[in-house]
């Protein structure tokens, strides 16, 4: 997977409501982009390597059953 790059070239006069309008560009991608772009946001914001995220630490879980 590709590192997404701030293009710093690009530049459009947009008003604060055309800014700020995020989902009508998500939903022009297809799920597999927008996943792409949901783990590559959480690697940055938790600090993990994309390519090597931690594991789910099981024992902090527990599960009952409903009937018992």
């Amino acid at each position: 997977m590709t590192n997404f790059r701030l293009d710093r070239t690009a530049f459009k006069a947009q008003t604060v409501n055309e800014a700020s309008d995020h989902g009508s560009y998500y939903r022009r991608l297809s799920w597999t982009e927008r996943l792409a772009a949901t783990n590559y946001l959480n690697s940055v914001a938790f600090n993990f390597d994309i390519n090597d995220p931690p594991r789910l630490d099981r024992s902090k879980f527990s599960a009952k059953s409903l009937n018992g």
